[in-house]
């Protein structure tokens, strides 16, 4: 049988990341020599040696929203009528190891993903998506276990109100061109990868047909905003 070096050895030869060789591993990337299954190894290793660094720099972008950010103060005002608040202690910086920017949970608060937020801009957005979520377990007692309709209906009113599907946000992020319905069209594909990613949805197919069925109701709902504030 292959012994373990032989084996890490094939599997480096496999997948093109070398750990430990930062520039080989780069250079390797620019030319495709990476798979998919590298590229994630080489994102990891990146994820681990930058931890401390992304999560002190989440922090300052956090502290710095929670008193300057229009949107961000806004929200937190309207969750604090509410009988609740979202503060530096519920409101975490980690390292994810996924792709997702962050999340909400009705026990714990809020997480911000800060190997995935580069940008202030995008922190701001990933933190007003996710106070949405916390606004609305407050005011309209979401049921987050079992009932996909609640969770469409939540995804959709984050992904419009918090700033994410703003033309300029799609163009330079997401290379999104289109200028008539393109903020629709950017709600309704976040809002259905959401769903789809639940483990109650059996599919992408079920997850659109759900976000289509409470669509005209929870996209026109801009509670606790009086329009669309971005």
């Amino acid at each position: 049988m292959p012994d373990d070096e032989s084996q890490s050895l094939d599997e480096q030869q496999s997948t093109g990341y070398v750990p430990g060789d930062t520039w080989g591993n780069a250079f390797r990337f620019i030319l495709g020599r990476i798979t998919y299954e590298g590229n994630l190894q080489m994102r990891q290793a990146r994820d681990d040696r930058n931890e401390a660094a992304d999560c002190a720099r989440c922090e300052k972008d956090r502290d710095y929203l929670l008193m300057y950010s229009p949107i961000i103060r806004f929200m937190r005002q309207n969750i604090n009528k509410l009988g609740a608040d979202l503060h530096s202690e519920n409101i975490r910086c980690r390292k994810c190891t996924t792709l997702q920017k962050g999340g909400f949970d009705k026990d714990f608060g809020i997480m911000l993903c800060a190997n995935n937020l580069r940008k202030q801009g995008v922190v701001e957005d990933t933190l007003a998506h996710e106070m949405v979520h916390a606004y609305d377990h407050l005011r309209f007692q979401v049921q987050w276990e079992g009932n996909l309709r609640h969770a469409a209906c939540t995804e959709i009113r984050a992904s419009t109100l918090s700033g994410e599907c703003r033309w300029l946000r799609e163009f330079w992020n997401r290379g999104q061109w289109k200028f008539t319905q393109g903020f629709q069209e950017c709600v309704r594909r976040r809002a259905a990868l959401s769903v789809a990613g639940r483990p109650e949805c059996k599919d992408d197919v079920q997850a659109a047909k759900v976000v289509n069925e409470v669509w005209d109701s929870c996209f026109s709902d801009t509670r606790p905003f009086d329009e669309v504030y971005r």
